[in-house]
């Protein structure tokens, strides 16, 4: 399936995303407004470390390799084994954890004891939301985009539908509930979905550690771990410093400038998880990927570039009716943000090359040192330039690690090289 046939039915899925998330913004502006929201955003940050840690971050490897193996069936199952158990592992060491130190996290992340059983729901809807996104990987892998598409729509419907209720009765301890159990309960469509197949059936899920299938993971354990650490980790702390600089409300003013950018990257972004990264690993040389590197940048840097300057025309329009005007002050941070975000879509498409060929030091250097980029950009500008310096370090991060990634890709021939060199290599073990 092509990139743009992929896209196109992707946008039908990303849209009803968008027009949920659009209206769940609209909501947790109304009911919990700028503090609320930075609160919100704190434990979706919590939420997705959480989330991979319970997956043992398998994600992207299940991806890549299901489509690597293509129709042997007998090493897709043994993988599929592999990683549920691990799943199963990770779940129930992670359910406990969370369970006993649940009013410690409370007080960490959301500044209230009261919040605790927030963290119950958590590691209760734990083992749900990691088998969720395992079935996902599978369907992505084998390349059932319209199940997976389904799947994600009628998750999307769920989440608006949970968080209107709880949010509307509840307020913010209504969102953050709704977060977890939204996530949760949309294994049960997942499922729903999965069965109509063939290869779904529970001894091809579940079963013994293939050793082979497990030294495969490993790798892409380490680079899905460090990007589900890192990046909600200095998202964190930079909450915590615009917090500490400006107050609680303006890092929800900064966590609503987050949520747009991520909202409007959502067509691209979900379109090269579903195209990009398996077409990667389905490719054997260097000159076939410069051809795809080629493609996937004359289609995805216009449209960002497009999107992100209709963006900006549109910006007070986009505040009043995605937010409200308690949200005005947000305003400051378009254009330094909206640059960067351009900046960031051109390095993750090399970014991939690294997740997809299994550059695994590479990957994870550049991510932690992006993070820690932001994070120190953020004290520093901030400084400088006010409450700005937010987005401007935003653009800053972006842009040294698009020169990282660049340097440790397709700089030098030996680079270029050295992403297929160590296929075979991983091959001939």
């Amino acid at each position: 399936m092509s990139l743009l046939k992929t896209s196109a039915l992707n946008g039908i899925a990303v849209g009803v995303r968008i027009v949920v998330a659009l209206f769940i913004n609209k909501i947790l502006a109304v009911y919990v407004g700028p503090s609320g929201y930075a609160i919100v955003g704190q434990f979706q940050n919590v939420l997705a470390m959480v989330a991979a840690f319970a997956t043992g971050s398998t994600g992207n490897g299940i991806v890549k390799l299901t489509a690597e193996y293509g129709e042997n069936q007998h090493r897709q199952r043994r993988l599929w084994q592999t990683a549920a158990t691990i799943v199963c592992a990770t779940t129930l060491i992670g359910g406990v954890i969370i369970f006993l130190l649940r009013q410690r996290l409370a007080v960490i992340f959301l500044y209230d004891s009261g919040y605790s059983s927030i963290f119950a729901w958590v590691a209760i809807c734990l083992p749900l939301i990691a088998f969720n996104a395992l079935l996902l990987a599978i369907m992505n892998g084998r390349k059932e985009i319209r199940r997976y598409i389904i799947s994600n729509i009628v998750g999307s419907i769920i989440s608006l539908v949970l968080t209107g209720l709880l949010a509307w009765r509840f307020g913010l301890y209504g969102a953050l509930t709704a977060l977890t159990l939204s996530q949760g309960v949309v294994l049960f469509v997942t499922l729903q979905q999965a069965t109509k197949t063939t290869w779904f059936q529970s001894k091809f899920i579940f079963g013994r550690i293939d050793t082979l299938e497990l030294r495969k993971l490993s790798g892409f354990v380490i680079m899905a771990l460090t990007t589900a650490i890192v990046s909600p980790l200095s998202q964190i702390f930079v909450r915590s410093a615009l917090t500490d600089q400006f107050g609680l409300q303006y890092a929800g003013y900064w966590d609503a400038m987050w949520r747009i950018s991520s909202l409007y990257l959502l067509l691209v972004t979900s379109s090269l998880s579903l195209y990009y990264l398996p077409r990667i690993a389905e490719i054997k040389n260097w000159p076939e990927m410069r051809i795809e590197l080629i493609h996937v940048y004359s289609i995805v840097i216009p449209f960002v570039i497009g999107a992100s300057f209709a963006i900006f025309l549109c910006r007070d329009i986009i505040v009043s009716v995605l937010f409200s005007s308690d949200f005005f002050p947000m305003r400051t941070l378009f254009p330094w943000q909206l640059i960067g975000d351009v900046v960031k879509i051109a390095s993750w498409l090399l970014a991939f090359l690294m997740v997809g060929r299994g550059m695994i030091g590479s990957f994870v250097v550049t991510e932690i040192i992006a993070g820690i980029v932001f994070w120190l950009a953020t004290i520093y500008a901030t400084r400088v330039y006010g409450f700005e310096g937010v987005a401007i370090a935003h653009f800053i991060t972006y842009m040294v690690y698009f020169c990282l990634v660049a340097a440790l890709t397709i700089a030098t021939p030996k680079q270029r090289a050295a992403m297929f060199v160590q296929e075979q290599v991983q091959r001939r073990s």
